[in-house]
């Protein structure tokens, strides 16, 4: 039996490759300080004799003997990675060098969670991993964003130094089940707000666009990455390419809802890129992995989700966030 430690396992992805790698016979320890992650979101697991849950900081926890590792340890709503920058950076930086040692050690494969945010507000679109990204350094997103880029260097000195199995995918927007009601991001935001029949807040006039994967496509990319060979490295930008506006997605799930919410408009928050659409042609030749998720298809499922969270009185209303 295989066993992987997945930390960030009580997260939103991160739960969900916890549950698709039990269906595939999978040990599975699951690590997370429950920042960002619930345990709400693995609970039909915990009597699994094949899971295993440790409430701890990814920094702190001991050596594991498993044979992957699927580092998603990072809060990556703006709304909770601002509110304790230190802490978000720290995840990265530090983490990164743990999970690296580690990997090194166990000669195990390490798949990281990089991001789209890398890419910060591109000047070429769509963007394509040869893209070196415009970020802000000194911006309120910079804790996430500048995170993500410096671990991407970490691993891949680690990797030069001393070579292991070593995957880095750069996931663009996902959603679905298990996101956070309160977790700021469009999605749920948009989602959450149309079943209450509250406006949809919608940051700057809406011609912002974003990509949205469904998380059982990402899971999916994900597990075929950690299946390829050791040359494929990465970074490997993972994500749907469909583009839509912000406004085209808050008007989809009124539509979907049936909600009579109205629109509200909010001036856009600092650094809030503009547009984001992943290049997968990498992806499609060396993973043969490309989205089967429609957007509506996926928006269906979410809602599902949040109205049973709405009937068990779980559902409040979204924190202020920005488009991403």
């Amino acid at each position: 039996m295989k066993k992987a430690l997945v930390t960030g396992g009580a997260g939103f992805i991160g739960s969900h490759l916890c549950e698709r790698l039990i269906q595939l016979d999978y040990m599975v320890f699951c690590v997370d300080n429950l920042y960002s992650g619930s345990l709400q979101n693995i609970k039909h697991l915990m009597n699994n004799p094949n899971f295993v849950f440790i409430n701890s900081d990814l920094c702190q926890i001991s050596d594991f003997d498993v044979q992957e590792i699927y580092n998603l340890a990072c809060p990556a709503s703006p709304v909770r990675y601002q509110t304790n920058p230190l802490f978000t950076i720290h995840t990265s930086v530090q983490g990164s060098i743990k999970m690296a040692a580690l990997a090194q050690t166990l000669k195990a494969k390490l798949f990281h969670a990089s991001t789209s945010e890398i890419y910060g507000e591109p000047k070429v679109h769509p963007q394509p991993e040869t893209y070196l990204g415009n970020v802000n350094p000194c911006g309120p997103r910079a804790c996430y964003d500048e995170g993500k880029r410096i671990a991407e260097s970490i691993l891949f000195i680690y990797y030069h130094q001393l070579p292991f199995p070593l995957k880095i995918g750069r996931i663009f927007n996902t959603y679905g089940p298990k996101m956070h009601p309160e977790d700021g991001r469009v999605i749920s935001n948009f989602v959450n707000q149309a079943i209450r029949g509250v406006p949809l807040t919608v940051y700057g006039d809406g011609s912002q666009t974003r990509s949205f994967c469904y998380v059982s496509d990402l899971v999916d990319a994900i597990l075929l990455f950690m299946g390829s060979s050791e040359e494929v490295t990465g970074p490997i930008n993972l994500g749907n390419p469909a583009e839509y506006t912000i406004l085209e997605v808050a008007k989809l799930i009124i539509e979907l809802t049936g909600s009579q919410s109205k629109i509200e408009y909010c001036p856009l928050p600092v650094d809030d890129p503009t547009k984001r659409r992943p290049d997968i042609s990498l992806a499609k030749r060396v993973l043969h992995w490309e989205p089967k998720i429609t957007l509506v298809e996926g928006l269906k499922h979410t809602i599902e989700y949040y109205r049973k969270l709405e009937g068990a009185g779980s559902l409040q209303t979204p924190a202020v966030t920005s488009a991403t």
